[in-house]
């Protein structure tokens, strides 16, 4: 129920009624005045908190900006990067979405707050002040007429009419005053309706535009929520694989850490302590040494893991002699003394444990270093990439294309293992293997079949890649352009020996069919790069180190199976030309030697034992009468060479090859692009030339071969076998 209506007839009668109803107007006034009073109070205290959540978030995205992600290796994959840059994101978005509040909040102020209170002074408060004037004249006109009805009929009569004409002027004032007073009260009840609420329509509007900026803002940024949420999903699925891997080493190293001690350039490191002369006495100091046996140079840096920091300056010798302390002649256990050419007296130090100071005798004393060998942990088998491992993969993708392609988890989901042997016992059978034409049986579930086809690339000898461009490999996929990664790994892919790169192209085919039904069975390339990375480019050592490089072993394979048919069917681009090549041959004669990872497959030669020795002349003998009568049967066979990497004989020594393998098999091969010679021992060719007779040089990045009679380096990247 609304409010009756003020009549202006009713001023003059003034009756009760006219009186309750305006009193009824007056509380409705009194109650819009204490409200707007309490909603600009309000008003106030919103736009303070505003200003604190706006001052809140700011700094909440200058600490997510100032942030920097520190990703493990000397590189970050594309996801990783996505993953850094999305902290200044966030403070991007959130410091443009405060750009806007502060407007909000600065134009609350003009269109909420003063026009509210601008309504309540000049509006409501010219009301209160007409009602003090027409209480004041309701006062002043009653009070006169009380009196003139109260003057005696016998007053003369000009005193009468006087006193009449006195009464009817303050009637009527009172009457103008009423009108007026009635008509402010009625136009402040109208006026309300108007400037009351459109100050609040601007500030909800404000509101609106505000949020109305964040969608935009949010739509801005879903594309990179997307990138984001995939590349998260990603490294998700790469830390899981990794992490069994760390913890399956660190397994591996609680048993038994000399085995799995990583290959250092050093012959000998470790800590010591070594006895310093003080002039109260004597004192042993914890020091870090290495040793290396070419250069006999000892380094000695003073460090104590308790304090975490360094103790003094480094030290380095030239070793003259080592001898071991006995135990009657020194109170200290497990202790050496060191002679040095550049330094005078002897040097007393204290090995760790007996097992310590052994080792460290053996390598300072001219006995053969021990090395630990470097395992591979797959299985031991009979696998190679001959006929009948191409026979074995192809009867895998066969069975996986024709019968599962579609199967959810495909590589993912793992066979029972039992099973798994069982099927590459049958394909692996020379009787079975040899019926090119067979399929695999249906009673093989498909996740037994995908099994077998990783375990039999598992038992290869070495990864289908290659331990020596192993690094390369890894190397070209940190390069920041992609453009710049497929183009290295198309030139390193043709570097592989031609059955590795058949076998790698025919199992890219197949991953790429596999890809393309990533809709039913799941697996797309990303999921497939995490499946085979660590299977197809495993590294010869396994380190913390190398298993935080699997992501980019992944990114390796993502990439063969996008460009697979650009990477196995088109040429590299033009390698490097003649003259970086004679650059790079000299650098290579003054660098220092490749670290492990770099260098190619060793050869093992006994220095003491001539048993073991006439023992490995036979077998290499029986591998020459075996090259003889096929000469294909290396390539086919790279095992029989390959000594047993996980051999524990200490007389064994790893070295790097000097010259070419004699066993290598002389080739033919092709030019597939011209060369003009720079030096006489280098052949001048064109495109298409064919050489005789090719085979490794003691250059490296160069080949051997015979053209016309003559025998002459060329350039390794400019040939391809036949």
């Amino acid at each position: 129920m609304g409010l009756p209506a003020l009549e202006f007839s009713d001023c003059c009668l003034d009756s009760p009624h006219f009186r309750e109803t305006l009193k009824s107007h007056e509380a409705e006034l009194d109650k819009t005045n204490k409200f707007i009073k309490e909603l600009i109070k309000d008003g106030k205290s919103l736009i303070s908190a505003l200003k604190n959540l706006s001052s809140a978030k700011r700094k909440f995205a200058d600490s997510l900006n100032e942030f920097k992600f520190q990703c493990i290796g000397d590189a970050e994959t594309d996801d990783e990067m996505c993953i850094a840059r999305s902290l200044q994101e966030f403070a991007t978005v959130l410091r443009n979405l405060e750009d806007e509040r502060i407007r909000m909040i600065e134009n609350a102020s003009e269109v909420l707050i003063t026009p509210l209170e601008k309504f309540r002074k000049e509006q409501i408060g010219a009301a209160k002040e007409a009602k003090k004037k027409y209480d004041k004249e309701t006062e002043k006109y009653c009070g006169i007429l009380e009196k003139h009805l109260n003057l005696s009929s016998k007053k003369k009569e000009s005193q009468l009419q006087e006193a009449d004409s006195q009464v009817d002027l303050v009637r009527q004032h009172f009457y103008e005053v009423s009108l007026e007073y009635v008509f402010k009260v009625q136009e402040v009840q109208e006026r309300k309706m108007f400037e009351f609420v459109e100050p609040l329509l601007a500030f909800l509007q404000g509101l609106f535009t505000f949020y109305h900026h964040g969608y935009e803002l949010a739509k801005d940024f879903g594309d990179f929520k997307t990138q984001l949420t995939i590349s998260i999903q990603n490294t998700r699925n790469r830390f899981e694989g990794t992490r069994s891997e760390v913890e399956s080493l660190m397994k591996k190293m609680k048993e038994n850490p000399l085995e799995h001690k990583t290959i250092s350039p050093y012959t000998m490191e470790g800590y010591l302590y070594v006895q310093e002369k003080r002039h109260f006495g004597t004192s042993w100091v914890k020091h870090y040494c290495t040793y290396q046996r070419d250069s006999k140079q000892i380094t000695m840096v003073p460090f104590d893991q308790k304090s975490g920091g360094k103790g003094g300056e480094d030290e380095s010798v030239t070793l003259k002699s080592c001898t071991r302390r006995k135990t009657d002649s020194i109170e200290k256990r497990f202790c050496f003394d060191v002679e040095a050419v550049d330094r005078p007296g002897v040097i007393t130090m204290q090995a760790l444990s007996e097992e310590d100071r052994r080792l460290w005798m053996e390598a300072m004393d001219g006995r053969e270093p021990v090395y630990n060998s470097n395992k591979d942990s797959q299985s031991e088998g009979t696998a190679q990439l001959d006929s009948i491992g191409f026979s074995i993969i192809r009867k895998c993708i066969h069975a996986v294309e024709t019968r599962g392609i579609n199967e959810q988890g495909l590589y993912r989901i793992v066979g029972v293992n039992s099973r798994v042997q069982k099927l590459l016992s049958v394909l692996m059978d020379p009787k079975t293997a040899s019926e090119t034409e067979t399929d695999i049986c249906a009673e093989w579930e498909i996740k037994t079949i995908t099994s077998a086809l990783k375990t039999y690339l598992r038992m290869l000898p070495g990864p289908l890649m290659m331990y020596q461009f192993q690094r390369s490999f890894i190397k070209a996929a940190k390069l920041e352009n992609q453009e710049s990664r497929v183009s290295e790994i198309h030139s390193l892919v043709h570097r592989l020996p031609e059955k590795n790169r058949q076998m790698l192209q025919l199992l890219m085919n197949h991953l790429a069919n596999v890809a393309n039904n990533h809709k039913q069975n799941l697996m797309t390339v990303a999921n497939l790069g995490v499946v085979f990375g660590p299977t197809l480019l495993r590294p010869q050592e396994e380190t913390v180190a190398a298993i935080m490089d699997i992501k980019f072993q992944n990114i390796v394979i993502e990439i063969l199976i996008e460009n697979h048919e650009k990477i196995f069917n088109t040429v590299p681009d033009m390698p490097l030309t003649n003259a970086q090549l004679h650059l790079s041959r000299k650098k290579s004669s003054d660098s220092k030697p490749p670290s492990c990872s770099e260098r190619p497959l060793t050869l093992f030669h006994t220095v003491q034992s001539t048993e073991k020795q006439e023992q490995r002349n036979s077998i290499i003998n029986s591998s020459l009468e075996s090259v003889s009568s096929n000469p294909n049967s290396i390539l086919n066979s790279s095992s029989s060479l390959q000594p047993n990497m996980n051999s524990s004989d200490p007389d064994l020594n790893v070295v790097k090859p000097t010259r070419p393998n004699s066993l290598t098999p002389f080739r033919k091969a092709k030019a597939l692009y011209a060369c003009k010679a720079e030096h006489d021992s280098e052949l001048s060719f064109t495109a298409g030339t064919v050489f005789d007779n090719v085979h490794p040089s003691q250059e490296p990045g160069w080949l051997e071969g015979t053209l016309n009679g003559k025998t002459g380096l060329i350039p390794e990247n400019y040939v391809e076998f036949l």
